[in-house]
């Protein structure tokens, strides 16, 4: 029996691990956290009978306690409550599908304690890659990605060596607005950006993919999880979304990762890496596609992208700005208390203001991203 717990449980990437779970009968799920959403995490309690669950609010918490009260679940509260259930003796993968930076210290707790981590939490490498993979290593832990393509690179990796790759071809759908101009882009709404063409993801992730902050996000990622530096990840966007992503060896071999838009996929392979199981679902019918289209990002209407390739290069904490500018500018916008092309005039400015410091420990990462919190409040 396989024992995972699961850091977001409610979102998008944590339901869709529970359906892994209910097609699996040798999976169980030892611990779940999650935000506010106590009305799923209570089904979800129910089914699957965790030992333990975090919610972030204590009040939140107090009403969860209330409703399973017939149960012998532990309910535990804030950041402590998020390590709790990341370091518990009783599971071997922590699945981290939290958003936002809150998942770098219960993954680090995780690492320490031993656990494999089934990665879906980007922002704990691209702000904190320089403390993660080093601590990985040293504790012999697993890094297994679940972003679909960084998913998709993993598994193009299989059988090769660090110093065979070349170059590292991570592809993009696009988004919504592929194709449009800065102009056309001023009077986006939040539902237009909302309606992503291939993938069903959550509210903050859709937005990022509309503005390819999300693909500049993977980037710097990628940076981490492959050993390449930012330069050598190449974005190619693939409308269809067939292709997740490519490497290409230095004899100039390019290897792929191809199938449907189904998430639980990327999900299931880091859950029994290595072994492969079935999945049922749609599969790729080559002679209903037809044709596969490849185009290079524009990088002048989607900025956003290129501000990432330079807070890569720069590194330290500038990479946390970018984060946290894009966190809070998004979440002003899902608000409507900003116009869409804003987002990317916030991360520029707070990139343009910040001093990055070299090397940051997570105090630092954290400071830094209060301050860019700081900054962009101070806007209004």
């Amino acid at each position: 029996m396989k024992k995972i717990a699961i850091l977001g449980s409610t979102g998008s990437i944590g339901t869709q691990t529970l359906e892994v779970v209910r097609e699996n009968k040798d999976i169980k799920v030892t611990g779940l956290a999650a935000g506010s959403n106590i009305e799923l995490l209570e089904a979800q309690i129910r089914e699957f009978k965790p030992a333990v669950v975090a919610v972030w609010s204590e009040e939140k918490a107090g009403e969860l306690r209330t409703r399973v009260r017939d149960t012998d679940v532990l309910v535990v509260t804030g950041m402590d409550g998020l390590m709790e259930v990341a370091v518990m003796e009783e599971s071997e993968i922590l699945v981290t599908a939290i958003v936002g930076m809150i998942g770098i210290r219960p993954t680090i707790a995780a690492i320490e304690a031993g656990k494999d981590i089934a990665l879906a939490n980007k922002e704990t490498l691209v702000t904190a890659g320089h403390l993660i993979m080093p601590l990985a290593k040293k504790h012999n832990v697993k890094i297994l990605p679940v972003d679909s393509e960084h998913s998709a690179i993993f598994q193009s990796l299989q059988g090769s060596g660090e110093r065979e790759v070349h170059k590292i071809l991570l592809t993009a759908s696009g988004g919504p607005f592929r194709g449009r101009t800065q102009e056309q882009l001023l009077n986006v709404r939040v539902e237009d950006a909302l309606k992503h063409p291939n993938w069903a993801m959550g509210r903050k992730i859709t937005i990022d993919s509309s503005t390819m902050v999300n693909k500049g996000l993977e980037v710097m990622e990628a940076k981490w999880l492959f050993g390449v530096e930012i330069d050598d990840v190449q974005v190619v966007v693939q409308p269809q979304s067939v292709i997740h992503s490519m490497v290409e060896f230095v004899d100039g071999a390019v290897i792929a990762q191809l199938g449907t838009p189904d998430m639980k996929l990327p999900i299931q392979y880091a859950l029994y890496y290595p072994e492969r199981r079935y999945l049922p679902g749609e599969r790729l019918d080559f002679w209903s596609i037809g044709h596969l289209d490849f185009e290079k990002p524009d990088m002048d209407t989607f900025y956003g992208l290129q501000l990432a390739y330079e807070a890569g290069r720069t590194g330290g904490t500038q990479p946390t700005v970018y984060n946290a500018a894009n966190e809070l500018a998004v979440s002003q916008f899902l608000n409507k208390e900003i116009h869409y092309l804003e987002i990317i005039e916030i991360i520029e400015d707070c990139m343009k203001a910040h001093r990055p410091i070299m090397n940051p420990t997570v105090e630092q990462i954290l400071d830094t991203e209060a301050e860019t919190y700081e900054r962009i409040k101070s806007r209004r």
